[in-house]
C-alpha cells in the first residue's frame, strides 16, 4: 500500500524511547505517511520527526505547556484523540499503549493497529499507579480512581474501533485476549542491528542498565542489588525517578544520563552484561545488547522471553527480589557465553525481517478489506 495515502497515529511525541524508534521504523517503510498525535515535542525528541507531517491534537494550543501538563490533560485525551479527521486516508496506522487505537475513520479506510499493550494502568498495573502516586486512599484517590474507571470503559467501548489488530510479542497478544477478547497476529519490533557492531571479546568490569527512569521499570530494584553485592553498574537513561534513583544508589553505581545510540552502543558493547529488571512487553534493549555481542540478565516475565534464550543469551532471575538478581548474577560469572551466537540471535530481530512480515501483513489485511467492500 505504498502508494496509497497513509496516516500514522501515534499516543505521544514528547520524548525519544522505544516506541518512537518504532515509529521511525514504520516510517521508514512509508516515508510519505502523516503523523497524527496528541501532543508532540519537536525538541523532546531530538528532532527526529522534523521533516515529516506532523499534527498535534487540539490540547495543544500551547506547545510550551501542552507537554508538561500530562496528567491534567488526561481526561480530555480520548475526545482529542476522536477529534482527528482521518477521512481521506486509505490506511490507518495506530501505535497504541493507550489512546491511539480510538481514532475514527471511515469505513472505506483500513485500520491497523500495531498494539503496544492494553493500556497498562487501567487493567493490570492499577494498583501500582495508584500505590506509586500516593493514591490508595483520601479524596484524590477516589477521583482518580472514578476517571481510571472512566477512561476503561472508553477504552473497551473503543476496542473493535481497529478493523486488525497487530502485537509487539505473545506477551501482548495474550493480555489482549484477556482484556479485549480479541486475537491479533504476532509481528516482533525491530532493532536495526546492521548498524551496530559487536564484542567477541569479554567485557569491562561493570554491568549495565538502559533504561527510562520510571517507576514501573524497577531500576529501583537493581540498584538495591548493586548497592548490596558491591559491583560496578553503570546506568544510561533519565526520567521522573532520577533524583530518587540516585539518592539511593553507592559509589559503585554511576549514572550517566541520556547519550546518543552511539556512545550507548560503546558502553552496551563493553559491559559484562545487560542488567533488565523490570517486566516489559518486548523490550528493545536487549535485542541491542544481543546485537553488540553481549548476554542479558533479565526478570523472568514479560515479553523479553521470547527473546532471550536462557543459558544462551543470558540467565533470568525468578522473583522480583534484589536477592533473586544477585542470585543470577552469581550464576552469570560462573558461565561462558558464545558472542557470536548472541550476536546472530539478535539479527533475528533486524529491520529487514520487520519489513517483509510487517509488510505481508497489511498487503493481505488490505485485500481482506477491499474484498469485504465489494
Amino acid at each position: 500500500m505504498k502508494n496509497n495515502k497513509i496516516a500514522i497515529v501515534h499516543d505521544f511525541l514528547l520524548k525519544l524511547g522505544g516506541a518512537e524508534n518504532l515509529l521511525l521504523n514504520i516510517l521508514s517503510i512509508y516515508p510519505n505517511a502523516d503523523i497524527y498525535t496528541l501532543l508532540y515535542d519537536e525538541i523532546g525528541t531530538k528532532n527526529k520527526f522534523k521533516k515529516y507531517s506532523v499534527t498535534p491534537s487540539i490540547l495543544q494550543k500551547n506547545p510550551k505547556k501542552a507537554p508538561n501538563s500530562f496528567k491534567l490533560l488526561l481526561p480530555k485525551f480520548p475526545k482529542a484523540i476522536e477529534s482527528f479527521n482521518l477521512s481521506d486516508y486509505d490506511l490507518v496506522i495506530s501505535i497504541s499503549n493507550s489512546f491511539a487505537h480510538g481514532v475514527i475513520t471511515s469505513p472505506q479506510t483500513l485500520h491497523v493497529c500495531y498494539l503496544l499493550s492494553p493500556t497498562r494502568y487501567l487493567y493490570d498495573w492499577k494498583n501500582e499507579y495508584l500505590a506509586e502516586n500516593g493514591l490508595e486512599k483520601g479524596f484524590k484517590s477516589v477521583v482518580v480512581k472514578k476517571l481510571l474507571s472512566d477512561l476503561r470503559i472508553w477504552d473497551l467501548e473503543t476496542r473493535d474501533r481497529p478493523d486488525k489488530y497487530i502485537a509487539i510479542s505473545n506477551w501482548v497478544c495474550k493480555r489482549l485476549r484477556k482484556y479485549y477478547r480479541l486475537n491479533a497476529d504476532v509481528v516482533f519490533p525491530p532493532v536495526d542491528v546492521e548498524k551496530i557492531t559487536t564484542n567477541n571479546q569479554a567485557g569491562e568490569d561493570y554491568y549495565i542498565i538502559v533504561s527510562r527512569l520510571t517507576p514501573y521499570k524497577k531500576v529501583d530494584l537493581a540498584v538495591e542489588a548493586f548497592n548490596k553485592n558491591k559491583k560496578n553498574l553503570i546506568i544510561i537513561g533519565s526520567g521522573e525517578d532520577e533524583k530518587r534513583l540516585k539518592s539511593l544508589a553507592k559509589a559503585n553505581i554511576e549514572f550517566m544520563g541520556w547519550q546518543s545510540d552511539s556512545s550507548m552502543y560503546e558502553y552496551l558493547r563493553n559491559a559484562k552484561a545487560l542488567i533488565f529488571p523490570g517486566e516489559e512487553d518486548f523490550g528493545l534493549t536487549p535485542i541491542e545488547a544481543m546485537a553488540c555481542g553481549r548476554p542479558v540478565i533479565a526478570y523472568n516475565k514479560g515479553g523479553v522471553v521470547e527473546t532471550v534464550r536462557d543459558g544462551i543469551d543470558g540467565v533470568y532471575f525468578n522473583d522480583s527480589t534484589p536477592e533473586s538478581l544477585n542470585d543470577s548474577i552469581n550464576k552469570f560469572e560462573k558461565m561462558d557465553f558464545d558472542h557470536i551466537k548472541i550476536r546472530k540471535h539478535a539479527e533475528v530481530f533486524s529491520l529487514a525481517n520487520f519489513t517483509d512480515k510487517f509488510t505481508k501483513l497489511i498487503d493481505e489485511y488490505a485485500k481482506e478489506h477491499k474484498n469485504s467492500r465489494d
